[in-house]
């Protein structure tokens, strides 16, 4: 193996997402307001800035006002503020819209935007700082001294599907830092690797997640008008799971539609994917899309267990931030503003450990103490039992949502905390027959099947190199998982990653193998959190693979 080339930096951010880049911003502003020259890095797995960008974006200006108070006049890429703002309710042919929208759906002064494209603007932003921002290195493990963070290894290029150097191998790098700054977006490798070994998520409760599929469309004419805002709930999902749908209208008569689903659902056969493609056949919306085209596709988990559930953001040499973090609001459906929020705190933090030349977890648990004596904790303590109130189907969580809203937070009026437990733990088994939830009638015109879906995702893997998508025992998908949950990864995975090709003999024995699809990925990381055995760990493959997200 080739010997490994080594950087050395003051701060090091991981992932170019809108929370590393607004904390590499703040550092680079504090920096040269001292006349102090940093070296300053972000790094990023996608090919280019905002390739892997996806939101159903609705952006709350409050926290890229406080960055960069000119951010309209200097040319950031919103859509247009919204104009109308709705809340429907869908039954399976009808729906009822709501009297009025309520406040935290009240989205007056925010703006549609697309995260693709707003990120990569906030990249040049931090290069006109002198920061140095690289596409195409994917953190792959952390590095260590005893339980201190020192730095980052970045995954090899030219690496065989056996494991084996190619004849274009080059080895990642050794990126050594001060203080590391983990902002990989939901259930970040790097956080996944740092959580356990440093207990950073003890006497917290379990991050739960939902899973969002989003498609653009090209619309013929100006029938849902730019700046539109409608959000759904009910129809196509059960009352038991937590999920709805929007549709956001964007510059040029783009659609902006998508479906979030909870992946805390009972029923093993819940298709995220199947539920937007069940969403758009819905006559209200089937007549929005009537003539339109689909441009774009692609899908991102969501962290949406709230305040109790964020880990502890600091350890010796490392600070994490954005979604993974938790740093999301599930009752307004937002997270860009705080992700922003986080990584400025976390910057702030670091320039007063560089000025200390002190990195230790005393000196970066001033990071947790600007969270809470910030408007980013006043607004997530509101929305501390949002998710969890729904733990006994929609109506019980709309209630609660309601209470909470006008109680500071408290659920049902009076409780302070709800608990929860990790979404793959609701899945049914041990004889549980499912009932298959209804499938969408795919046409390829209105509905799409998830390959077709894939390839609009722009998404491209090299075959040859080692499955990103690690299974730690595939006897058991085949031994346990058929029997008492009838594989699941067929469903839950929106990009058909999982191919179950198992078969039973004469006695009843299942045999056959897992076929895993890993160049169909799109980077959601559904797969890691909803298996039900917690024995999928998704891994960043070569540098600058994956999806293309124009415009998402």
């Amino acid at each position: 193996m080739a010997q490994r080339d080594q950087l050395e930096v003051d701060v090091l951010f991981v992932g170019a997402g809108p929370a590393s880049l607004a904390g590499a911003i703040r550092l680079g502003q504090l920096a040269k307001a001292a006349g102090r020259e940093l070296e300053i890095l972000v790094i990023e797995k996608a090919a280019e800035i905002g390739n892997h960008g996806l939101s159903g974006l609705v952006l709350d200006p409050k926290a890229i006002e406080e960055l960069l108070p000119d951010w309209l006049e200097l040319g950031a890429p919103v859509d247009a503020p919204v104009g109308r703002d709705e809340l429907w309710f869908l039954t399976a042919g009808g729906k009822i819209k709501a009297p009025f929208t309520p406040p935290p759906l009240n989205n007056h002064g925010k703006y549609v935007a697309s995260l693709q494209r707003l990120t990569k603007w906030m990249a040049a932003q931090a290069e006109e700082l002198g920061i140095q921002v690289f596409g195409e290195f994917p953190g792959q493990e952390l590095l260590w001294e005893g339980d201190r963070v020192v730095g980052v290894r970045t995954g090899d290029k030219g690496v065989d599907h056996a494991g084996n150097p190619k004849s274009n191998y080059e080895p990642g790098a050794d990126l050594l830092a001060k203080i590391v700054v983990l902002g990989e977006g939901p259930r970040g490798t790097l956080a996944k690797q740092a959580i356990p070994r440093l207990n950073l998520d003890e006497g917290k409760e379990p991050q739960v997640y939902a899973a969002g599929v989003k498609e653009l469309w090209q619309l013929p004419d100006e029938r849902f008008a730019t700046g539109s805002v409608i959000h759904t709930l009910g129809y196509p999902l059960p009352p038991e799971t937590f999920g709805g749908g929007f549709m956001y209208g964007m510059k040029d008569n783009v659609l902006d539609i998508g479906h979030v689903t909870g992946l805390d659902y009972k029923n093993p056969t819940t298709d995220p994917h199947n539920e937007l493609q069940r969403m758009k056949e819905h006559p209200e919306v089937r007549k929005l899309l009537e003539g339109g085209k689909m441009i774009r596709y692609g899908a991102k988990a969501i962290p949406e267990g709230g305040l109790f559930a964020m880990i502890r953001p600091y350890a010796d040499g490392l600070m994490i931030c954005g979604d993974s973090a938790g740093f999301l609001n599930g009752m307004r459906l937002k997270g860009v503003h705080l992700a922003m929020k986080s990584g400025m705190m976390a910057a702030e933090t670091a320039w007063d450990a560089l000025q200390a030349e002190k990195y230790d977890t005393a000196q970066l648990s001033a990071y947790e103490e600007r969270f809470r004596n910030s408007w980013a904790y006043t607004e997530l303590r509101g929305a501390r039992n949002f998710h969890q109130g729904f733990e006994h189907g929609m109506w019980a969580g709309m209630f609660n949502a309601g209470l909470a809203t006008f109680m500071g937070g408290r659920a049902f009026g009076v409780i302070d905390k709800l608990s929860s437990k990790p979404g793959y733990e609701r899945m049914e088994k041990a004889g549980y027959q499912p009932k298959e939830t209804p499938r969408a009638k795919i046409d390829n015109v209105l509905t799409f099947d998830k390959l077709t879906d894939v390839f609009n995702s722009g998404t491209v893997h090299e075959e040859d190199q080692p499955c990103h998508l690690k299974v730690a025992d595939t006897n058991v998908c085949r031994d346990r998982c058929t029997v008492e949950y009838g594989n699941p990864c067929a469903y839950f995975c929106p990009a058909k990653v999982y191919e179950p090709m198992f078969t039973k003999d004469a006695s009843g024995a299942v045999e056959g193998r897992l076929q895993i699809n890993f160049t169909n990925c799109v980077h959601c990381k559904t797969c890691d959190i909803a298996d039900p055995y917690q024995i999928i760990t998704w891994v960043p493959p070569q540098g600058g693979e994956g999806p293309v997200y124009t415009g998402m």
